[in-house]
């Protein structure tokens, strides 16, 4: 990497025990061994993921609430060459901005969009999301998650290889597994670096803080309950 592009590290704005930092730091050491930093732009949602605009040294872009997607659309269709990323959370990317998601894997967009599942709105307190599991309590939902009132979960990232063509790389990691996740960003930067397709990665996050969660609980919850409902790996691989 040139000298130009180094920087020091530096810590995370997120609450401790957040999964966003370690997803983002996936993201960047992908980056760095794809050797892809001087040509990438990083678009991010509002949300925690907003705290994100300047964790890299990387040209970026906030975007209103949901619209992260067509934003970063918008880059890579004026400047092709440019690897672009488009970062959400669940909220962002499967509630108010489901229609952009849908419609750029529909039409092949050649962006990456990431999204972090950490089950709820966590920004604004944590609420009920599309992703909340049956039984889990929220602010919404203080008895728990009720199908029968409120519906299922959406399963996103199946909704997104649903419409997505061969060519997509579609998958969903985990921080539980932060190499398989590391992994599939990087497969997925790397399809749009050879201009293949559409390629997205849904990545099952933490927050203990709305969870009311402690290490071991939100670990557990983690790594056994919330793979039981949302499946890890890969749906679309262009192979």
């Amino acid at each position: 990497m040139p000298q130009s592009w180094r920087a020091d590290t530096k810590p995370h704005k997120f609450c401790p025990g957040c999964g966003h930092g370690l997803v983002l730091k996936c993201l960047g050491q992908a980056i760095d061994e794809l050797g892809i930093q001087g040509k990438t732009v990083f678009g991010c949602d509002i949300g925690c993921s907003l705290l994100s605009w300047d964790f890299f040294n990387l040209d970026s872009v906030q975007t209103h609430h949901g619209r992260t997607t067509p934003v970063v659309t918008g880059i890579k269709r004026a400047r092709p060459e440019l690897i672009c990323i488009a970062y959400m959370g669940d909220g962002g990317g499967y509630s108010i901005g489901v229609q952009h998601l849908i419609s750029a894997a529909a039409r092949d967009e050649k962006i990456t969009a990431i999204l972090a599942n950490n089950t709820q709105y966590a920004m604004t307190g944590g609420q009920m999301a599309p992703t909340t599991m049956p039984g889990q309590k929220t602010e919404t939902t203080p008895y728990g998650r009720d199908p029968e009132t409120t519906g299922f979960p959406l399963h996103g990232q199946e909704m997104v290889a649903s419409v997505s063509r061969e060519e997509a790389y579609v998958a969903r990691g985990s921080i539980a597994n932060l190499r398989q996740l590391k992994s599939f960003i990087k497969k997925a930067l790397e399809n749009q670096m050879k201009e293949i397709g559409f390629s997205f990665v849904e990545a099952l996050s933490a927050c203990p803080t709305n969870w009311r969660t402690n290490a071991a609980e939100t670990w557990d919850f983690i790594e056994e309950k919330m793979p039981v409902y949302f499946k890890v790996g890969e749906t679309r691989k262009n192979e």
